[in-house]
């Protein structure tokens, strides 16, 4: 017997096939586009194109408006190449994925250093001496300094604080906590030509932030000394470390690869072979035609020979439950408990008896079976008299 699929029914599988793939499709653009989101948020702190909270696009547009060229650079050879041969000042942040030696090149090209996000290491690198304080919790503090681009500014609420032992031609300005906002040092390559500055740029000259205080004349004094501003925004792309540790595709063999290509090839070979169907499933006749009886015994002949007494018992007990229920009026949603004290109360036998012959009596072999389906038989007769009395003849 041949079964042909319709045409709606392969219509709806097609439908179903491109449902599940517009789910996918959707379900990966939702991902990807959280992921870029993340990394957009991630990259957008102290970034001077980025007009989010915590960008700095509003002091770029500032520094422009007062003349200055500001040029981003998301690499360092494009900063380099931007300092290298005029006065310019070079802004920069935390750049973990920096080496020692190129925050060195890229300082002792540039006439002035702003280090907006100073940490411990590039403090160590470019001022001797200075290092981080921790954190103020006050208010505006005034600059408390001879550095005229701090006393112009006027007074600023820093967040991270630094200090400069042992750092004699260092000035400090706003003192707070235990440090100080503001650093100001000479520059690596010539201290009468040019300045390194450290101070928090997170708490100060975010977009955010700007508008506080003296804020935004402390961001124009400290990097509008020269024509040109070389913002370099640092990424995990733009590093000269090396990763000694090996990879995972270095430390296997070089035949594990084919090997678990030629095992998953292999895979979806089989699935689409083995797994797959041409319409929906259809009932055939069986070439022979099996009694009832025939199925009974045989089952029969099998629980006889597991000797699984409780297992027949079980089949003897579950359709005399049914019936006494059915008999009693009771629904399909009875428990065997209820069955046989409705039974106990309608028949007026004892309940304990009933209770185990329809539930608690196991049986040991052979003869207790048959024990029980003799009172499985009487107790069912019971129930039917009880619930259909025959009349007496007049």
């Amino acid at each position: 017997m041949t079964a042909v699929a319709s045409t709606p029914t392969r219509r709806r599988s097609a439908i179903g096939w491109f449902a599940i793939g517009l789910i996918i499709v959707i379900v990966g653009s939702v991902g990807a586009a959280l992921s870029g989101l993340w990394n957009w948020n991630q990259r957008e702190a102290l970034d001077p194109e980025s007009a989010g909270p915590l960008g700095s696009l509003a002091l770029a547009e500032i520094l422009r408006e007062e003349g200055m060229q500001v040029i981003v650079a998301r690499d360092r050879e494009t900063a380099a190449r931007e300092l290298d041969g005029r006065p310019a000042t070079l802004v920069l942040p935390d750049s973990p994925a920096l080496s020692n030696a190129a925050v060195l090149a890229l300082a002792r090209i540039a006439t002035d250093v702003v280090l907006i996000e100073p940490r411990s290491r590039t403090l160590h690198l470019l001022m001797t001496g200075a290092a981080t304080a921790g954190v103020s919790a006050n208010g505006p503090v005034e600059p408390g300094c001879d550095v005229a681009d701090a006393v112009r500014s006027g007074p600023v609420a820093p967040r991270a604080v630094f200090t400069a032992e042992g750092g004699e031609a260092i000035s400090e300005c706003y003192a707070a906590a235990d440090g100080f906002g503001l650093l100001v040092g000479p520059a690596l390559q010539d201290a009468s030509a040019g300045r390194v500055a450290a101070i928090d740029g997170r708490a100060l000259f975010t977009n955010e932030s700007l508008a506080e205080d003296g804020n935004a004349a402390l961001a124009l004094n400290l990097m509008g000394r020269h024509p040109a501003v070389v913002w370099y925004v640092p990424s995990l792309a733009d590093t000269d470390l090396a990763d000694g540790d090996p990879s995972l595709g270095e430390l296997t063999p070089p035949w594990v690869t084919p090997v678990i290509v030629l095992l998953l090839g292999a895979g979806l070979a089989a699935a689409l072979w083995r797994g797959r169907r041409f319409g929906p499933l259809v009932a055939e006749r069986l070439p022979v035609s099996v009694r009832a009886s025939e199925t009974t015994e045989g089952r029969a002949r099998l629980y006889a020979q597991s000797r699984d007494a409780l297992h027949a018992a079980d089949q003897l007990r579950i359709p005399a439950l049914g019936r006494i229920g059915r008999a009693l009026g009771l629904g399909t949603g009875a428990s065997a408990a209820e069955i046989a004290d409705a039974a106990a109360a309608r028949t007026g036998l004892d309940r304990a008896a009933v209770r185990g012959t329809l539930i608690d009596d196991i049986p040991r072999g052979d003869a207790d079976l048959v024990a029980l389906d003799t009172r499985l038989r009487h107790l069912e007769d019971a129930v039917h008299a009880a619930v259909r009395p025959e009349r007496n003849p007049r």
